[in-house]
């Protein structure tokens, strides 16, 4: 697919960035005024009708150390990871982290989105004054007639075509071993669904009583439910209406240096081609006009950096590469937020359905995957719980959370700590995958206290590794959490039907003698009513040792051009202003001034209509 030439052009509106909230917003606004002359330069490449976007499981081809479509970001030697460099993945193609993420359906409890409005003074981004929007996006296929649920958008979320046999085999688990919580129709009302796990079948529904329960209930996704395919922004946002309405273009394999600003305002962008996309690449210094608007659309990396190199940001930062400051505003990539993950791998009985093969690049199972009732329905993550502790595991947990606990969650109590899930592949950033079936049980922390940065290093290579420091596990109470989600994972997968032992490199070096030691197998699952394991504190120190070895995120990156008041490290206002510089918008995860309990493609989704709402009102555009 062409990208034309945007240098000689001039453009009402310029997105310097392609991802998920630029291509809803472009697509509302292109939609209501066809006119309007909009650009979007993106750094990767165009996703039209590639299988490896539309069709769901295929994510993997996107966590390759050769991939084009995502960024594998490295940070720095982390003295909290004993000396470890964390690699974090960023969507690095059209429609951002919609067209490679894992397609997971989940949203933030509605205090997330109140804390914004009255915590951070941000007007008009309430749950209740968000809603809309949230319902506007979506046409929910999962559940019908649900208050918080949109049923006319474009985004279709369901829960797939296809099932594999560990997702049944956990939820079987957790109803005997885990009494106190039941299973809920919709963990994904907003307003009422932690504490509760998601269930998958009627059996597990009709024992909690719920209602519909002639619909099966898997962990909804992005996913249509009668074509299997994905559901990304540019298919249904951009796509759609650049054959027809030429005034929307996209280029890709540019990558935005800088905003230009003259006189206060900014005028438009610099933007150079990106090697890694197009193989006749220079290094000419490209410049597109905006009259009306400049939109920094390029996530929680690429938008702070565009800002430093704009002379936006902490005097010493920019003074570190010889950039002239324009605005000061020390927040800009500052915040840096994500969620650290575990997963506990287990060897799997002969013949247990899971994605392992194609993992390792298996053609013939990627083969057969394609189609709605193949694996690239995507059945991977069957179930999770948003899970708040109760007394018991607030003890085991420890002190070292108990403040955080008291502080941030007790007060809110649709936060949870994190999620906990089975997953039907193997999980590890690190470690070989294993030759035999492998599944997955595990979670990931939705509001650790460890918070990070993300800085240039460079004014003029825009394709310089950051300045990245993660913050991951830089704080007790984070590393104690993640602990328990260890301990409680791996109760959960030694009970199931399909257990046959532990993928030993995947666990902690427990010391010899311990209880705690991992069964290498082939042995048999233990019964659900066994006793748990008994850890002592020389096992917990091995747990964090391993957690500080082998913990990544899921790539959940946000936070770094925060919407705050200015004075608490904000850089953007309610209005998506960048402080300091008239007709300049930051629209990205970028903007959320704290962590959310949600994977985030549903809050970008929401960022890229309310952009689209805000700059319709301030334009003048009728019909977002």
């Amino acid at each position: 697919m062409a990208s034309p030439d945007a240098s000689a052009a001039e453009f009402d509106i310029i997105f310097a960035g392609g991802g998920t909230a630029a291509g809803v917003a472009a697509g509302r606004l292109a939609a209501a005024d066809p006119t309007l002359r909009i650009l979007l330069i993106e750094t990767g490449p165009h996703t039209k009708q590639d299988l490896a976007h539309v069709q769901p499981a295929r994510f993997f081809s996107h966590l390759l150390p050769d991939t084009i479509t995502a960024k594998h970001v490295v940070s720095r030697p982390s003295e909290h990871l004993d000396g470890r460099q964390l690699v974090v993945q960023t969507g690095h193609c059209v429609g951002g982290g919609s067209s490679v993420n894992f397609t997971m359906y989940t949203r933030p409890a509605a205090s997330d989105y109140d804390d914004w409005a009255k915590v951070y003074k941000n007007h008009g981004w309430s749950f209740d004054e968000l809603l809309p929007l949230i319902r506007k996006v979506e046409k929910f296929q999962a559940l019908p007639g649900k208050p918080t649920h949109g049923y006319d958008g474009a985004l279709k979320a369901s829960y797939g075509g296809y099932r594999v046999s560990v997702g049944q085999e956990y939820l079987d688990v957790v109803a005997k071993y885990d009494k106190a919580r039941t299973f809920v129709e919709d963990a994904n009302s907003m307003v009422d669904d932690v504490n509760h796990y998601q269930a998958s079948d009627n059996s597990a529904l009709s024992r909690q009583r719920i209602r519909h329960a002639e619909h099966r209930r898997v962990w909804p996704k992005w996913i249509d439910e009668e074509t299997g395919r994905r559901s990304d922004v540019p298919h249904h946002f951009l796509y759609d209406k650049t054959p027809h309405n030429k005034n929307l273009q996209i280029v890709v394999g540019s990558t935005v240096k800088r905003v230009i600003i003259e006189n206060g305002r900014a005028v438009g962008v610099e933007y150079v081609d990106n090697p890694r996309i197009k193989a006749d690449a220079d290094k000419t210094v490209r410049t597109a006009r905006a009259t009306r608007l400049v939109v920094v659309s390029a996530g929680t990396f690429g938008s702070p950096a565009i800002l430093e190199r704009s002379g936006i940001g902490a005097r010493e930062v920019l003074a570190r590469y010889g950039i002239e400051q324009v605005v000061d505003l020390p927040g800009v990539g500052e915040n840096y937020n994500d969620h650290p993950t575990l997963f506990v791998p287990f060897l799997g009985a002969e013949g247990t359905v899971t994605l392992t093969n194609i993992m390792r690049g298996d053609q013939e199972e990627i083969t057969m995957g394609e189609g709605r009732q193949g694996p690239y329905g995507d059945e991977w993550c069957r179930c999770r719980l948003q899970v708040p502790p109760n007394p018991d595991e607030l003890k085991d947990i420890g002190p070292d959370f108990i403040k955080r606990w008291e502080s941030f969650f007790a007060p809110s109590p649709d936060k949870a700590i994190g999620t906990l899930a089975v997953l039907a592949i193997y999980v590890s950033a690190s470690l070989p995958i294993p030759e035999q079936p492998c599944f997955s049980t595990g979670g990931f922390l939705y509001y650790p206290e460890g918070v990070g940065s993300v800085h240039i290093s460079s004014a003029e290579d825009v394709h310089a590794p950051p300045d990245f420091d993660s913050g991951v596990m830089s704080t007790c109470g984070d590393i104690a959490v993640l602990r328990h989600m260890y301990k409680r994972s791996r109760e959960v997968g030694r009970r199931m039907a399909s257990y046959r032992g532990e993928y030993v490199a995947g666990h902690p070096k427990f010391p010899e003698g311990s209880a705690a030691a991992v069964s290498a197998g082939p042995v048999a699952p233990v019964a659900v009513d066994a006793q748990d394991i008994v850890y002592t504190a020389e096992d917990d120190r091995a747990i964090d040792e391993h957690i500080k070895a082998h913990v990544i995120t899921v790539w959940h990156s946000l936070g770094t051009c925060a919407m705050k008041p200015r004075e608490e490290g904000g850089v953007v206002d309610s209005r998506l202003n960048v402080y300091g510089v008239q007709g300049l918008k930051v629209a990205d995860m970028s903007i959320a001034p704290e962590n959310m309990g949600t994977n985030t493609y549903s809050p970008a989704l929401t960022i890229g209509e309310k952009a689209a709402v805000i700059i319709a009102e301030e334009l003048g555009i009728v019909g977002v």
